[in-house]
């Protein structure tokens, strides 16, 4: 969550994940209203709202990143603020400080396909879509061919947060998406919090992606022993 838990600690943050052996960093932008996020996510977000964070300042700390930060980053946030920003200036802005992507959980995929995708591509960001396990076989196709980066494969029907383990019913999706050999890499979020679930989910998938865990380190932490938070997913 970027501008938690204190206001300016987004980019030493982002350097120290590099460091410890990071494939690629997601920077939440915050909201009021974080319909995906379960309560750690949606509490550091409040508290970045607190501390200020705003988009023109996520904007400003990240202007020089590409100086020190060599691995894809991606900025996940809600429609709403970009709209007010402009999309289209949004997307410039992204493009001029090395910003890879967007996950925009409430942007369906059909509006992005009409109304956005040629601006994403004018600039070239990649935009990354959430499937779930109701989502269908037909639409997780439609998501496939208007994507070009990876599918973000949510691992239950619910909000983030940082689960013990995944049950037959996921091992179950988790093979359904692997037999419709998509065309992007699929990678896993939302439950992954230690070092069994990153290899259960990756055992199906690409990657995982952990937030809420990783979040409740660094409150617990004060963005300290990140290196400890990564070796123990790793290990």
């Amino acid at each position: 969550t970027a501008g938690y838990p204190s206001l300016n600690d987004t980019v030493s943050i982002i350097q120290d994940l590099e460091k410890n052996g990071v494939d690629m960093i997601e920077i939440g932008l915050p909201f009021s209203d974080p319909l995906a996020d379960g309560p750690t996510i949606q509490d550091s977000s409040t508290q970045a709202l607190k501390n200020g964070m705003t988009t023109e300042v996520l904007f400003n700390q990240l202007k020089d990143i590409r100086k020190t930060v060599n691995i894809p980053l991606i900025i996940m946030g809600y429609f709403n603020p970009m709209l007010q920003y402009g999309v289209e200036a949004f997307c410039k802005k992204c493009k001029e400080i090395g910003i890879d992507g967007l996950i925009i959980p409430d942007l369906p995929v059909d509006v992005y396909h009409e109304e956005y995708q040629a601006t994403f591509e004018k600039y070239g960001l990649i935009n990354v879509f959430l499937i779930t396990p109701q989502t269908s076989d037909e639409r997780i196709r439609f998501i496939d061919s208007v994507s070009n980066g990876f599918i973000y494969m949510v691992s239950s029907a619910s909000t983030t947060g940082a689960k013990s383990g995944f049950g037959n019913e996921q091992a179950a999706y988790f093979e359904r998406i692997n037999s419709l050999n998509l065309k992007n890499p699929q990678i896993v979020g939302f439950g992954i919090s230690n070092n069994s679930t990153f290899k259960a989910a990756t055992k199906y998938a690409k990657g995982a992606i952990i937030g809420s865990a990783f979040v409740k380190h660094i409150t617990a932490n004060n963005a300290q022993n990140i290196d400890a938070f990564v070796n123990s997913i790793l290990k």
